[in-house]
């Protein structure tokens, strides 16, 4: 199995690359962990990462400056469909559109906007920086062998508001719920960052390696 990290200038790459590769040496069928910058690596791949940091705007011109690698991807993943991972920013640009620094239009896969974190108490800091709780009710192989109140590490100032709340696998709270997991057939989104999440992130990422939606 090939799992591909879409390398478009706007991802922790390296980071982001020695996890998978530390998750999928957990796994027992031989997985390749492959850095991907341009659409014709996509063909041979079966599961698809989009990691994602910094600003909304900036990862979607990133995406796009990269002749046909956009294209590439949603053939894979919406025709094709291939699991796809998006991380951060990167799950994110799963959205309609975001406000951050005006208004941009995103992949529009899953209906929804980007829109700021609001100040609602005095202990709540922008960006939302560290670790915290994820709360899930459903039990889902996403989730096997993490804990109802796991901790992940979080670095946001924006948040994914999910039109409809059936696609929403796992919240978090700062002030007031955020969607911490984003999920549609064979999509994936995390607002945290796995790769940053030591063991339980590593489980994630595990768990996604061996995801057959």
């Amino acid at each position: 199995m090939y799992v591909g990290i879409i390398d478009y200038g706007s991802g922790n790459i390296r980071s982001v690359f020695k996890s998978f590769e530390k998750a999928a040496s957990l796994v027992s069928s031989k997985v390749k962990i492959k850095v991907i910058n341009n659409c014709k690596e996509l063909k041979e791949l079966e599961k698809i990462v989009l990691p994602g940091v910094g600003a909304f705007a900036d990862c979607m011109k990133g995406l796009k400056n990269k002749p046909g690698l956009l294209e590439a991807i949603e053939r894979k993943v919406l025709e094709d469909k291939k699991s796809f991972l998006g991380i951060c920013v990167g799950m994110q640009l799963l959205a309609n559109s975001s406000s951050e620094y005006g208004h941009t239009e995103g992949l529009s896969w899953i209906d929804g906007e980007v829109n700021s974190i609001k100040i609602t108490q005095k202990n709540i800091k922008i960006p939302h920086m560290g670790w915290n709780s994820i709360l899930f009710e459903t039990d889902h192989p996403l989730l096997k062998n993490i804990k109802k109140d796991e901790d992940f590490y979080f670095v946001h100032s924006y948040k994914f508001n999910v039109k409809n709340n059936d696609f929403v696998l796992a919240k978090t709270n700062y002030g007031s719920d955020i969607t911490a997991i984003v999920i549609k057939d064979n999509i994936l989104g995390t607002q945290f960052h796995p790769e940053k999440s030591q063991v339980a992130g590593i489980q994630f990422i595990k768990n996604f390696i061996e995801w057959s939606p």
